[in-house]
């Protein structure tokens, strides 16, 4: 097929750019000094630590090493990994995770999945046994490259003290910005994960007289051969008469940067499209000024009945949408459409690039929100009224969340079934970056909480939190109450499993004891102000709306971690 050429002319396994590499000479010392070092000079600032003895000489590196780094220290690895993906998803570039051998690594590698989903860029550094101790076998030795290859584009033991720093920039500029040579096709390449790990053996960290140079790599940009040809007919099949047509935006075509998501709606209502955004995504800028996508159904079959009425799609930096489980005679693909129907601008290009040509090519200029938009945009202000007062439940708490969220929240929201509502409620409040649980992995939201903070520390960090899912990560509270992080937890206090409660109703297995006594949290009930408390963070309980709307309203005028448990 013609379009399968041009495709073929593009980035699969073809040009790319010359890579600029600037040759930085350390400081010296340690290893572990070395590796700092490295890490500073790559453009890591951050740090989210949980170590152990392998890793005690990084840890002093952090102050002798001799640049600045700031230190952060979760009590779970799954708040290391966890934070690190916030922090990605916010800032664009990595914090490095530091981690106790293939044991700490494990601890971690939920939050990692959920990370590698979100191509947020992260850089493990997982220390090792010495090289001379590792073949007898010790208690923790395992094999740390197989469990971090399950989530990582770039993975590498360091082979020598001297290798430390240029694996560090390799790791960083490679790995963690998806520049890697060695990915030739463009399935590959869509798929690869941002998230890089680097192992380094102890008897490494700790050997003296290291001296080392890096080069410094600005990984090469995929070069849009055919590009133009490409862009140009698929905005002819968008502006196409007589066509229902659909974007499915995702990744940084629905990031506020560098205009991406007004420009796709511009796009959308251009070309007389519906607007789509993921049911998981990582990052969606929304609110006053921004597109409102209508968000792709969880369930398999509604989001095919969704997509089934129309005779054309795009996706735009978004995987071509899968059901999440093969349920009992359930659908595979979401898009009933074939391929000459089903467009796709993915990681293969340069996003921003091809936004632009798309722009272009579709007359998207002359589209302006509030005047020929389509209703595409949302252009006025719009807060859900005030109820009256009584028991608080799942709707009225999105509500009062969306009633009184500040201009730039950063709303992380793992709500799951309690936070049905809150999409729709919030789509007219003032600009807010609206971050979810993108690789179905629960025990995010706190830690990601963390990230965000510590990336965007003058915006207010809502977690609108289940509270099953809020278990597997309690700790990050603590890290928030140790830096003073300036975060809102909402728990969602329902005391019950409610999304298998509906995969029970839906999958027709019938109820039963057992049913019940694996899906309810009410016997005993989590007393989570008392666990707020223990960590550090001032929590209080609302069981009505009055009592959450002046609760949540006061920690929102606060500085500082607060927690309020939300009985619904």
């Amino acid at each position: 097929r013609e379009r399968e050429r041009e495709r073929e002319k593009m980035a699969k396994g073809g040009s790319r750019g010359e890579r600029m590499e600037e040759v930085v000479t350390l400081r010296g010392g340690n290893g572990a000094e070395v590796l700092v070092q490295a890490m500073h000079a790559s453009g890591v600032e951050v740090v989210f630590a949980n170590p152990g003895t392998t890793e005690m000489h990084i840890v002093g590196a952090l102050d002798t090493a001799g640049v600045e780094m700031r230190s952060i220290l979760c009590l779970h690895e799954t708040v290391c990994t966890g934070a690190a993906d916030g922090y990605g998803r916010m800032k664009g570039k990595p914090a490095a995770t530091l981690l106790h051998l293939g044991v700490g690594l494990a601890n971690g590698i939920a939050n990692l999945h959920n990370a590698r989903r979100a191509r947020s860029p992260v850089l493990n550094v997982v220390g090792e046994m010495s090289t001379w101790i590792k073949d007898s076998d010790p208690l923790l030795n395992m094999d740390i490259e197989k469990l971090a290859e399950t989530v990582s584009g770039f993975t590498k033991t360091s082979v020598s003290a001297r290798d430390i720093a240029q694996d560090v920039s390799d790791a960083v500029c490679l790995g963690c910005c998806k520049g890697d040579d060695s990915v030739e096709s463009e399935e590959e390449i869509a798929q690869k994960s941002c998230v890089a790990t680097l192992i380094v053996p102890h008897d490494f960290a700790f050997e003296t007289n290291v001296s080392a140079n890096l080069f410094v790599a600005n990984p090469p940009r995929l070069l849009l051969d055919g590009a133009e040809e490409f862009i140009s007919a698929c905005a002819s099949s968008l502006l196409s008469s007589g066509k229902k047509k659909a974007i499915y935006a995702a990744g940084q075509a629905t990031l506020a940067d560098n205009d991406n998501f007004r420009k796709v709606g511009k796009i959308a209502a251009a070309c007389g499209a519906k607007l789509f955004c993921e049911s998981m995504f990582s990052r969606l800028d929304r609110g006053v000024g921004y597109p409102h996508a209508a968000r792709l159904p969880y369930f398999p079959q509604d989001a095919i009945r969704e997509f089934s009425k129309y005779d054309m799609v795009l996706c735009i930096d978004a995987k071509k949408p899968v059901a999440m489980f093969g349920y009992e005679k359930g659908p595979v693909d979401l898009i009933p459409l074939n391929e000459d129907n089903l467009w796709e601008i993915d990681t293969t290009f340069n996003i921003e690039s091809a936004l632009d040509m798309l722009f272009r090519e579709t007359g998207a200029s002359r589209i302006n929100p509030g005047t020929n938009c389509a209703g595409m945009f949302v252009v006025k202000e719009s807060r859900p009224r005030a109820p009256t007062n009584g028991k608080l439940n799942a709707m009225s708490l999105c509500n009062s969340i969306a009633r009184h969220q500040p201009e730039n929240a950063i709303i992380v929201d793992e709500s799951l079934t309690s936070g049905t509502n809150y999409y729709e409620a919030s789509k007219a409040c003032p600009p807010f970056s609206h971050l979810f649980q993108t690789g179905g992995a629960i025990g995010i939201g706190p830690p990601l909480a963390v990230g965000a903070a510590i990336a965007c520390p003058n915006r207010k960090v809502i977690n609108i939190q289940a509270d099953g899912s809020g278990l597997y990560s309690p700790q990050a509270l603590w890290t928030q109450a140790k830096e003073g992080l300036d975060v809102v937890t909402v728990i969602c206090s329902n005391r019950k499993y409610n999304i298998l409660n509906l995969e029970l109703e839906k999958q027709k297995v019938t109820s039963s004891t057992h049913a019940e006594n694996l899906t309810s949290l009410n016997n005993p009930p989590i007393d989570w102000v008392s666990i707020g408390k223990g960590f550090g963070v001032p929590s209080n309980k609302a069981t009505t709306i009055a009592e959450f709307d002046d609760l949540f309203s006061k920690a929102l005028r606060s500085q500082g971690p607060h927690l309020i448990e939300a009985v619904i």
